[in-house]
């Protein structure tokens, strides 16, 4: 793969378009040459599939002018002028035509590619009510006998329950409908994806009226969701009669209920859009949604009813092709500032009422927490907080307790202690060198005889320090122990397994990705939620480097162990966890996701957010952290995984309980992960 690692077709996409020509009523060769002027331009363009309107050779306001032989003759020479062009052009076209078969009209769907024509699907549900009279003019699909027609001198399949499979593409089957189908209560396309159709296409011509355009977003988004489809929607533009009505040519790429691609509206000129359409990502949902394999078994007899129709495309070989679509930097956190703030408000919410419900739960009502002035335990103190103002309890049941170390910060000391005195809980301190140093002499490490050693022992006998004070301190008060650990370290195995920071009777941040938790800590700041004095603090925990205060340092300002340093960035480590635990892609196609999201500087992410971090990772950079990824998720670090507290799930971004998302066997390979890490390119 690595010749054509920038390909887009080297990672299961296809880059699909929707073309709204301009046209004339009744004028076959002028929209004929409009239809291939953007096909050409599509063409230019590495597009695989090109759909385009409802009756988009005749134009769809013809009316009794379908009964003309006249226009009907002109309808099929200029598909024939489309079919010889084909030949030329390395895409599938979908076009919109009136054809007469068995002496009936049915308004139709051809799709051309390779110089044939591939299949004819004819409409199925024809509106005949408001503005609409098709079943003046055109019988339904079921009207029709045969199976196939002859057209332009080709044997071509007909029918509604046409698939067509792009044979150099697997994962790209489509399946056609037209307009009204989609207003179905059970669209036809609805049967289609289960019999295997990854792209749904809607040749549509749609007038305008007022909402209109959106109940056409919430049909194809719901419709691609439900489906776990792409689906692509195109209407009629400019030049179709305004005698009744009126056209704004609106085109929707969605996929998984997600909007790729939106055209303008009442535009003048032929446009296009494009997109290009996850295909994986679209196997992997319906893979790993047994609902979707129910359907299929459910209606294996409708299901029956389809063939599929293969042809080979000319798909774009070119050493580079890059993603035409926006790939988040911080897929866990929204980029839009009013959709980022209700998720942190969701977030939140989810955590505390799962905390609530656990104290009810269990009839206990004081909660243990260690605050070290780091991100995670400020977060998770935030939540205990909030979960006893809604249980009604004072905030003094909350007992939280900062542990100084052998390595502890004057900076985060100072943030933990200002951090209990805002929320209002029960503040402690204890200094656990003491009793750490008479472990260390017990076990005989050198560090107890006086030798500075900075190994592995030696931190985790402070961590373990910790979390047993924790665990006593739960059966003194009659509490419980809130572990504040989060979905990254456990992704990376970054814990004391055990009786370390592994270990605690309720984990509230087991779920939340580090990226995501600083955004949450500084959602709570913004809105001013504890003051802002409170808010301050916050800010200050925010601006501290990421760091377990193990191994002692130099610099009492900052921590001086960094955590990024051992186990790569967060921002890098969290987007790969997202696509490796939510899709199950390969590592070079995270890297290549990776690449194409943090190529472009420019690339308008956040640019009013300052404090986003704004790091730049080349391939290298990306091959290298996805390496430390890989490693510790799928070799070192599953048995911590499979021994987890009990923690809520927030996000549909996944998450590692053994009782949730995630299982897996705790001495597992990552072999072939690795081997797949030699299609990154150096």
């Amino acid at each position: 793969m690595s010749k054509n690692f920038f390909n887009i077709y080297s990672h299961d996409f296809a880059r699909v378009a929707v073309g709204v020509p301009r046209i004339r009523v009744a004028d076959p060769v002028f929209n004929a040459r409009q239809t291939l002027a953007l096909a050409e331009d599509a063409a230019k363009s590495g597009v695989a599939l090109l759909l385009f309107p409802e009756l988009g050779l005749s134009a769809y306001t013809c009316d009794d002018l379908f009964h003309q032989g006249a226009l009907l003759q002109a309808c099929t020479e200029a598909l024939g002028t489309i079919v010889a062009a084909s030949e030329k052009l390395p895409l599938a076209m979908i076009v919109g035509l009136p054809l007469r078969v068995e002496h009936k009209l049915y308004n139709c769907a051809a799709v051309v590619a390779g110089g044939r024509i591939q299949g004819v699907v004819p409409k199925t549900y024809l509106p005949n009510y408001g503005e609409f009279y098709e079943g003046r003019q055109f019988n339904p699909a079921d009207s029709a006998v045969c199976g196939e027609i002859t057209l332009l001198g080709q044997q071509v399949p007909f029918g509604p329950h046409l698939l067509f499979q792009v044979a150099n593409l697997p994962l790209l089957r489509f399946h056609v409908e037209i307009c009204e189908d989609l207003w179905a209560p059970i669209p036809p396309s609805s049967y289609a994806c289960l019999a295997g159709a990854t792209v749904l296409l809607n040749l549509s011509a749609s007038n305008i009226v007022v909402g209109k355009s959106g109940y056409r977003h919430q049909l194809v988004s719901q419709q691609s969701a439900r489906c776990l489809s792409a689906y692509l929607y195109s209407s009629a533009g400019q030049g179709e009669s305004t005698t009744d009505m009126a056209w704004d040519g609106q085109s929707l790429i969605c996929e998984n209920g997600e909007l790729l691609a939106e055209s303008g509206r009442f535009l003048t000129d032929s446009h296009l859009i494009c997109a290009d359409v996850d295909l994986g990502r679209l196997s992997h949902e319906r893979m790993r949604n047994t609902t979707f394999g129910h359907s299929v078994r459910r209606h294996a007899q409708e299901l029956a009813r389809f063939r599929c129709v293969e042809f080979p495309l000319d798909l774009p070989r070119a050493d580079r092709l890059p993603l035409r679509r926006n790939v988040e930097r911080f897929p866990y956190v929204p980029s839009d500032r009013r959709r980022r703030d209700e998720r942190c408000s969701e977030v939140y919410n989810i955590q505390v009422q799962a905390l609530s419900q656990r104290l009810s739960a269990t009839g206990m009502d004081k909660v243990i927490i260690g605050v070290s002035g780091g991100l995670d335990s400020t977060h998770a103190l935030l939540v205990c907080a909030a979960a006893m103002d809604r249980l009604g309890l004072p905030r003094t049941n909350i007992i939280g307790i900062t542990m100084p170390g052998f390595a502890t910060s004057g900076r985060t000391l100072q943030q933990a202690r200002q951090l209990m005195d805002v929320i209002g809980c029960s503040a402690s301190e204890i200094d656990i060198r003491p009793s750490c140093l008479q472990m260390l002499k017990d076990i005989g490490h050198p560090y107890g005889q006086g030798e500075e050693k900075y190994d592995v022992t030696f931190e985790n006998v402070q961590a373990g320090e910790r979390t047993s004070h924790l665990f006593r301190l739960a059966n003194l008060h009659n509490g419980i122990v809130i572990g504040t650990g989060d979905l990254s370290e456990l992704a990376l195995g970054w814990c004391t397994y055990g009786v370390g920071d592994h270990m605690s009777h309720y984990s509230v941040n087991a779920s939340v990705p580090k990226t995501l938790i600083s955004h949450l800590v500084r959602w709570v700041a913004e809105t001013g939620q504890i003051g802002s004095t409170g808010s301050e603090v916050l800010l200050a925990v925010l601006d501290t480097d990421i760091s377990p205060e193990l191994v002692p340092g130099k610099s009492d300002n900052q921590p001086e162990q960094k955590t990024e340093s051992a186990i790569g960035p967060y921002e890098l480590q969290d987007f790969n966890l997202y696509y490796t635990l939510r899709f199950g892609f390969s590592p070079a196609k995270v890297a290549f996701l990776a690449h194409a999201a943090w190529r472009d500087r420019e690339a308008g992410r956040w640019p009013e957010e300052a404090h986003v971090a704004r790091n730049e990772y080349d391939l290298a950079a990306i091959k290298r952290n996805l390496g430390i990824f890989l490693h510790r998720f799928f070799k070192t670090s599953q048995f911590k995984r499979s021994a987890i507290p009990n923690a809520p799930k927030v996000g549909s971004g996944g998450s590692l309980s053994p009782r949730g998302d995630w299982r897996a066997p705790s001495d597992s390979e990552s072999v072939v992960w690795m081997e797949d890490m030699k299609n990154i390119p150096d």
